[in-house]
């Protein structure tokens, strides 16, 4: 079976054969249709994003066809088109545990314990292949896609899920004004979409490139775009011009700094909202007494509940949300390096997809 395969962190992610993978209890084995290849990557195969259960195949997420099911799964069956929502919880509810299956990202207590280790290295492999098998806990049915002729698009729906339980964190409801930091990236994009499918009446998209930020605007009407200038008062007040938002969503990546956060925090409603839910590696300075009378959040947010998978994609399947405001690149298996490359280079609502 073909694969990408990565040895160790710091060593290149080869195409490589592997032995068939083997059914086992609680699971289902699945031919992988398509997988999102996310931006960052190559920067993960290096370690600069956290370490990885290596030697494994790499992948999280994917759109993929049931072919068989251990004897003690019940809700998915064979034949079903399924997406894999990638985050694996332990059993225990009074110290629940948590991480992104073959990827990286510790979620629950964040902490690394013997738990986490055992089951990172219990379910090692993941979805950059021909076939992987999944723990059934992670699988979504997707009712209706069994004959969808464009299941590429349909990779994309683990990361609108993880701007979808942003919202949801927020509160955000139809109507509501909201505001995106970090717009022009990936997660970014799939957040204005979210946002204009839930009934905003206005999505600010927040970024510094005007360009992919006019391509957002083209999209609807409510999308108001504002470029970072750098200026924290100005920028927000720009964020806040037409009305201040209700619901701030960060999906920014690994800034240089706090201040664009903060940005978000200064352009908030009374009793509004900023949800954390990008890559920013700062502390956060909110002052105690504003935000106090002002009643305001600040909450977190981290990957997708089952829940939420299985709502965004009634939204697709219902043409709420139209996935062809999405650009798909598609890749094969045979080029690792260059695949990665080309996924280093996309931004916005670009998405490289691998179609094994």
């Amino acid at each position: 079976m073909k694969t990408w395969f990565l040895d160790e962190t710091s060593s290149d992610l080869r195409r490589e054969e592997v032995p068939e993978p083997v059914l086992r209890p609680g699971a289902a084995l699945v031919d992988v249709l398509a997988v999102h290849v996310p931006a960052y990557t190559s920067a993960l195969t290096t370690g600069a994003r956290g370490d990885l259960p290596t030697p494994m195949v790499l992948g999280t997420g994917g759109v993929c066809r049931v072919t068989a099911v251990a004897d003690d799964v019940f809700g998915v069956h064979v034949g079903d088109v399924v997406v894999n929502g990638g985050l694996l919880r332990s059993t225990d509810v009074t110290r629940p545990e948590e991480f992104i299956l073959s990827w990286t990202g510790i979620g629950g207590t964040g902490d690394r314990t013997p738990d986490v280790a055992r089951l990172r290295g219990v379910w090692r492999d993941g979805t950059f292949a021909e076939r992987a098998v999944l723990p059934a806990s992670v699988l979504v049915r997707l009712p209706g896609a069994e004959e969808d002729p464009r299941p590429e698009r349909l990779a994309v729906l683990p990361w609108l899920a993880i701007a979808a339980q942003g919202w949801d964190r927020g509160g955000q409801r139809p109507g509501d004004v909201v505001a995106v930091l970090g717009a022009t990236g990936q997660l970014g994009g799939a957040a204005v979409l979210l946002a204009l499918a839930r009934g905003a009446s206005r999505v600010v998209a927040v970024g510094r490139n005007a360009e992919a930020l006019d391509r957002l605007a083209a999209l609807d009407t409510r999308v108001v775009p504002v470029v970072l200038t750098g200026d924290r008062r100005r920028d927000a007040a720009a964020v806040a011009a037409g009305g201040a938002p209700g619901v701030v969503l960060d999906a920014l990546g690994a800034a240089t700094s706090a201040e664009p956060t903060l940005t978000g925090f200064d352009s908030l409603a009374p009793g509004g909202t900023l949800v954390l839910v990008g890559g920013v590696r700062h502390d956060l300075t909110i002052p105690y007494g504003y935000l106090m009378r002002r009643r305001q959040t600040v909450t977190g947010s981290w990957m997708a509940r089952p829940e939420t998978l299985a709502t965004v994609w009634r939204l697709v399947h219902g043409a709420v949300l139209d996935l062809d405001a999405v650009a798909v690149a598609t890749v094969g298996l045979d080029d690792p390096a260059g695949a990665l490359d080309q996924a280093a280079r996309s931004r916005g609502l670009e998405f490289v997809v691998l179609v094994p």
